[in-house]
């Protein structure tokens, strides 16, 4: 069956959700995606789980999407998070956001109720069939403590047009292997974690949805972009494994404490956004953000 005719690889950035005073930061979450755009990031991924959408209600989570497309203006892709763990919960979100102009939706595995392969497969498929726009899904057993088969996601696929990838979050290169000896190069692999980027690139992988990309947008696209042109030669192979030794240490301190704790914290340090989050999460302590801060300035994200 013929793909939906989008191509989502690069990098995605998974944006934050910038509070100030306990409300959303419209202008803030303005000048975070320009400065996205400027950087040459392929996408941004709002409402998220760096984008704290277990916290947001529903007027919020849209508001956030139409603000994303807003000042995202066609320049670059929205892929807008609309999952959830009830499935008519992330039917209205996804229909609703696909009316607000985005370009594709990021699905998660339902959480906490840890659903079997068959209600994966029946959830995906409902909100497939209530969509035209292209889905991602997302597969982060971490969090939600189900896993996204490679046997559901093939079932998936042959079944609905517009499943056209996955995220992949669960930290296993092999994952990345299986899925694309499965589904082949037309099925779209995003990677999930930025420490992983380059060896799950190297087996398939097409990109990322980056974190990281948050802080260091355009260094994060030149790693990726290089990798993605690796077959041509030596040099650009090269650039991406340099970039991805240099920014390593910062690509495990951003999750130094919970996401987005750090991430936070580091757009805080750099005068972009307000170090605020929304109970059940606090900032990140005072040990940390040392951390946190000194990997910044030893990379080069933060000026000295």
């Amino acid at each position: 069956m013929k793909r939906k005719n989008l191509q989502l690889a690069g990098v995605y950035t998974a944006i934050v959700t910038p509070f100030r005073d306990g409300r959303i930061d419209e202008p803030a979450f303005k000048q975070l995606i320009k400065w996205q755009v400027a950087a040459g990031v392929d996408g941004i991924v709002p409402v998220g789980t760096t984008g704290e959408s277990p916290t947001l209600d529903f007027d919020e989570h849209l508001r956030v999407i139409a603000l994303a497309v807003k000042f995202a203006a066609g320049k670059i892709k929205v892929m807008a998070g609309t999952g959830g763990n009830a499935t008519t919960e992330a039917i209205d979100l996804t229909q609703a956001a696909e009316k607000l102009g985005v370009d594709a939706s990021l699905q998660v595995a339902p959480y906490y109720n840890k659903p079997m392969p068959e209600g994966l497969f029946r959830h995906f498929s409902q909100i497939a069939s209530n969509t035209n726009l292209p889905i991602m899904l997302y597969s982060i057993p971490g969090r939600c403590g189900v896993e996204i088969g490679v046997d559901t996601v093939k079932r998936l696929v042959a079944g609905h047009s517009n499943i056209i990838g996955i995220k992949e979050a669960g930290g296993n290169v092999d994952r990345v292997s299986q899925l694309y000896a499965a589904l082949g190069r037309e099925f779209t692999i995003l990677c999930g974690d930025d420490s992983l980027t380059l060896p799950f690139m190297a087996v398939g992988a097409r990109g990322v949805v980056s974190v990281a990309s948050n802080v260091i947008p355009r260094e994060v696209v030149h790693m990726v972009h290089a990798c993605m042109m690796g077959s041509n030669g030596l040099e650009y192979s090269s650039i991406a494994l340099d970039l991805h030794y240099r920014f390593y240490p910062l690509f495990k301190d951003l999750f130094i404490e919970t996401n987005p704790a750090p991430v936070k914290a580091a757009l805080a340090m750099m005068g972009i956004i307000q170090d605020e989050l929304r109970l059940p999460l606090v900032p990140i302590s005072s040990a940390s953000r040392k951390k946190l801060e000194k990997t910044m300035r030893e990379c080069g994200a933060l000026m000295q």
